[in-house]
């Protein structure tokens, strides 16, 4: 797979994504939009892979839409604009098969995924953020939603994906108001799972991610599963759903390992069958 603005690893059962255009503070262009959808098709097809981390090159973790590169959201060359769709209908167009489904991507994962915030998420960058089921972030973590300061909505989902992290009144408050929100706010608010120095981030990240990777890879595809679609169910819609799935944890050799493991005094090793 030739990539250009995007770095893919995999080790350990973990698939760690890197955003690479420093120079850019990996601000999004179409390349990048590419790049990232062809990565998470990869990770999403590859059985091996049981944890994603989700990160940026440099000192940004994603500054948004490159503004500034070939005339900005929608001038520019054809294969660098973001919304160059000469009418209503095509920016819709461009909209859905473009930078929404680098969130859409990341939300539909089956697998857990971290975002390791170690500087600026910007826009869509902010959303690529909260689409991941974890955030660990940096001191210099910050968060902006930017959308409105420019006259436009959030087009990436975050109007979905953020009053969901910190509820509908303070969704409301960072959406209109567009301001930055430092990282110690952000772990208050619940955007930021927790917060760690520059030095410790990769390591924090690493280790919470090595430790989801060595769980059991179908009870946690399963748990997942369950959180998100829970959101809009009712309580009993949701024990009818787990009653469905339990069997298939319940009928695993993962299952039987773990017994096995805890009787032994000993830690698992769970190959996901």
């Amino acid at each position: 797979m030739e990539l250009e603005t995007v770095i893919l690893k995999k080790e350990e059962h973990i698939a760690t994504v890197t955003l690479n255009r420093p120079d850019r503070l990996n601000a999004i262009n179409q390349q990048l939009v590419l790049d990232l959808e062809a990565v998470l098709k990869a990770v999403a097809g590859d059985p091996d892979v049981r944890c994603m981390v989700l990160t940026g090159a440099g000192r940004g973790f994603c500054a948004g839409a490159d503004l500034r590169g070939h005339g900005g959201l929608r001038g520019g060359d054809e294969g660098d604009r973001l919304f160059g769709g000469a009418s209503l209908e095509g920016m819709r167009q461009e909209l859905r098969r473009g930078v929404q489904a680098m969130t859409k991507g990341v939300m539909g994962l089956g697998i857990p995924t971290i975002a390791m915030v170690n500087g600026a998420a910007v826009g869509a960058g902010f959303d690529l953020a909260l689409a991941c089921d974890i955030r660990v972030g940096s001191e210099s973590a910050r968060f902006r939603v930017a959308f409105t300061s420019i006259g436009i909505v959030p087009g990436t989902g975050g109007t979905w994906l953020l009053p969901r992290a910190v509820g509908t009144a303070k969704a409301c408050e960072l959406i209109f108001g567009a301001e930055f929100v430092d990282a110690r706010e952000a772990e208050r608010i619940g955007i930021l799972n927790r917060v760690v120095s520059a030095e410790d981030l990769e390591a924090e990240t690493m280790a919470l991610a090595t430790k989801i990777a060595k769980g059991p890879p179908i009870a946690i595809r399963l748990d997942k599963m369950l959180i998100y679609q829970g959101l809009t169910m009712d309580f009993d819609q949701a024990l009818e759903v787990v009653a469905a799935c339990a069997p298939l944890g319940l009928s695993s050799e993962d299952h039987a390992e773990g017994v096995r493991a805890f009787i032994e005094k000993r830690e698992p090793l769970y190959k996901g069958r």
